[in-house]
């Protein structure tokens, strides 16, 4: 089993170095190829193939561990991947499992944006930068920490940037004087994002400029109180503390912006190829499923003026 888990990390490290992928990615590959090495401990010495062991592992996570059909193709997939790197490194050729037939189909959910009325009411109780009380004088965090969360929240919803491409950006990532910000995504692919809201454009200038004046370019955009990184989880913390403070039913979550960003882009009319670009998705199947959101948002409102009810009451 010591050569497995070899194996497992040699192609952590390549995923990583290699492949670009981010840390959240790592942590997913790395919880599936944990979850196989524990079937493999007690899986029967007769399988003795990489086909064998991708059907064995599929039908464990199916019938046996109660996994999510979502979860469950993706440690198939991470599998597969892995079996097939092995395989090129040992023989010089990847395995190929065209031939193989599993059913990795899972449920089509609908992104959940957040209703905008929610996120007036959001914004509302999220202070913007105020320029006169920030602190230079210090690393730590600039504005205060409401005001920060503001700011976040608002680059969510006008960029569509995913919160692990939030978090990672840095001080000289701020271009054309806060008008547009260098963002790294998915496997290290790079784009350009635009802010063009006057108001979130003052905050951000303001608020970077601050962090300029006591950090090097290449240190994080946005800091916590101890002028270290805002982290995704400390970010999260902050708005389960603000859905609480706004007594919502359920926690708000930063992907969730993502999928308003989209959702209100279309309603409004932007090019889906546009939207593709901006939220730096690689297909534009999808982009495509925002589409269907906004359907739903269509028959709401539809339903909400019921055109028929008020001539027939006359």
């Amino acid at each position: 089993m010591q050569y497995l888990i070899d194996d497992h990390r040699e192609y952590l490290l390549y995923c990583e170095t290699r492949r670009g992928l981010s840390q959240h990615s790592i942590r997913a590959y790395t919880q599936d190829l944990a979850c196989y090495r524990q079937w493999a401990r007690s899986c029967p010495d007769d399988i003795d193939s990489d086909e064998e062991s991708l059907v064995g592992f599929h039908h464990f996570l199916r019938t046996e561990a109660g996994t999510s059909p979502a979860t469950c193709r993706r440690r198939v997939v991470t599998l597969k991947a892995f079996l097939k790197w092995r395989s090129k490194r040992d023989h010089g050729r990847a395995s190929d499992f065209s031939e193989l037939d599993l059913d990795l189909t899972i449920p089509r959910r609908l992104p959940r944006p957040i209703e905008r009325p929610v996120l007036t009411e959001l914004l509302a109780s999220a202070p913007h930068i105020v320029p006169r009380l920030l602190d230079t004088s210090s690393r730590r965090e600039p504005a205060d920490p409401k005001q920060t969360t503001g700011l976040a929240v608002r680059l969510l919803i006008a960029t569509g940037l995913r919160i692990g491409e939030l978090t990672a950006l840095r001080i000289r990532d701020v271009l054309g004087k806060g008008g547009r910000l260098h963002v790294r995504g998915k496997g290290n692919r790079e784009r350009v994002v635009f802010v063009t809201n006057q108001q979130l454009l003052a905050d951000l200038n303001a608020y970077a400029g601050a962090r300029a004046e006591t950090a090097a370019p290449d240190e994080p955009l946005l800091v916590n109180v101890r002028g270290t990184r805002l982290t995704e989880a400390a970010f999260r913390k902050r708005l389960r503390s603000a859905s609480i403070e706004l007594d919502l039913t359920s926690y708000l979550t930063p992907h969730q912006f993502r999928h308003s960003a989209a959702t209100m882009l279309i309603e409004e009319g932007v090019d889906i190829r546009l939207v593709q670009r901006l939220l730096g998705h690689a297909s534009i199947t999808t982009t495509e499923i925002y589409t269907k959101v906004s359907d739903v948002s269509l028959m709401r409102e539809v339903q909400r003026a019921d055109t028929l009810s008020t001539v027939e009451s006359r």
